[in-house]
């Protein structure tokens, strides 16, 4: 069966920084990533990595957040620096496999003074 298990979610002061944790069970993923999605407006994609190491970032995350994999852990990471008000939503974690998407079941960020 395979799943996704976030954390590392809370509440962090702007310019502050937090990492999350993806780790997948059940199969390899070629491709992991986030997603996120603040009150009010649609989920949009973050940032993914492939298994070597390729990346894509938004342009609103590009310099600030860096997400890396440990494949032998399968387990995706997302560094966050430089938070800003606008980075609070719920983070999502996906995983694309060959035939379904899975998606984690979410985790807070906060960014407020």
């Amino acid at each position: 069966q395979v799943q996704l298990v976030e954390s590392g979610g809370g509440l962090v002061q702007p310019g502050g920084s937090l990492r999350l944790s993806c780790a997948a069970s059940g199969t390899i993923f070629r491709i992991m990533g986030w997603f996120r999605q603040a009150p009010g407006k649609q989920r949009e994609f973050v940032t993914s990595i492939t298994r070597d190491g390729s990346t894509m970032y938004a342009t609103s995350v590009k310099g600030r957040f860096t997400i890396s994999r440990d494949n032998a852990k399968n387990t995706v990471y997302l560094q966050m620096n430089s938070l800003k008000p606008e980075d609070t939503a719920v983070y999502y974690c996906k995983a694309w496999g060959l035939t379904s998407d899975y998606w984690g079941q979410g985790t807070q960020v906060t960014v407020s003074s």
